[in-house]
């Protein structure tokens, strides 16, 4: 059974910020309490909003890894101009590309 929030215009006072936070032992000022309460509003607020979207007919997606990505073709393409891609190379021997030795 879910539990209903204190006020049902998704609106926190900054009486109930104070006191959840003398509850929690936290040391929250009047001025921090009100910006607490108007950020925490925006953010029921928006659950909400999120809570009123249509969602009948949509899966539930459990890992983002089960979602399908549309890949192209693998075309092979020999526009690829070899020389002028190594002509901004540092060194360059042979057709590849020199690189410093890191491992000894």
């Amino acid at each position: 059974m879910s539990q209903q929030p204190a006020t049902s215009d998704s609106n926190v006072s900054r009486e109930e910020i104070l006191e959840v936070a003398n509850l929690a032992r936290l040391g929250v000022d009047a001025s921090t309490a009100s910006s607490y309460a108007d950020d925490i509003s925006k953010v029921l607020t928006l659950m909400q909003t999120l809570g009123n979207v249509d969602t009948d007919g949509v899966k539930p997606l459990s890992n983002i890894h089960e979602a399908c990505q549309e890949l192209r073709t693998d075309v092979a393409k020999h526009d690829i101009n070899r020389a002028r891609n190594q002509s901004v190379a540092p060194a360059v021997e042979d057709g590849l590309y020199l690189v410093p030795q890191v491992i000894e």
